[in-house]
């Protein structure tokens, strides 16, 4: 049986196939409640011909490879730029922003709408994430508030398209 072949990318995610691959790289950690740290991390960016692009990704200790962090979920392009996530931790973040830059370089924007929480779940507040991609090389930040700490950096990563 042959694969399915790749479908057409839908017009409303057009703008955001500088994204698509799997980005791999490291980053440093840091929070008011925690010792900094260094990290592995990988984010993958697929699409279905649907108004959306799939988004996986995974964080590692690069002390011992033990497993850090997991998100999935979709980012959603068209009118703006709209991103649903999962995270392991109990909670899922409903994003919205903003789509900048041109030629080689792109700038993505998204602050938190909506955090919900289960009953277990870490009581995040609030995310902000920053990419800048350029070519084949991508920088972000996240900002993150939990309910005893205001919003303050956490991440920050670089990456490189793998593939």
């Amino acid at each position: 049986m042959q694969p399915p072949s790749d479908p057409a990318l839908h017009p409303d995610v057009a703008a955001l196939s500088f994204l698509l691959g799997t980005w791999r790289g490291t980053g440093e950690g840091q929070y008011p409640t925690v010792d900094p740290f260094r990290y592995g991390e990988e984010m993958t960016f697929t699409h279905v011909g649907d108004p959306f692009l799939a988004y996986e990704q995974r964080s590692w200790s690069l002390e011992d490879g033990a497993p850090l962090h997991f998100e999935r979920g979709f980012l959603r392009g068209g009118e703006g730029i709209e991103l649903v996530l999962a995270h392991p931790l109990g909670i899922v973040e409903v994003s919205t922003g903003t789509l900048s830059g041109g030629g080689g370089s792109r700038v993505l924007d998204l602050a938190s709408a909506t955090m919900a929480h289960t009953p277990t779940g870490d009581r995040v507040t609030a995310l902000r994430r920053h990419l800048e991609v350029e070519g084949d090389a991508m920088v972000y930040t996240l900002d993150m508030e939990m309910e005893r700490v205001p919003l303050s950096p956490h991440l920050r990563a670089e990456l490189r398209r793998e593939f």
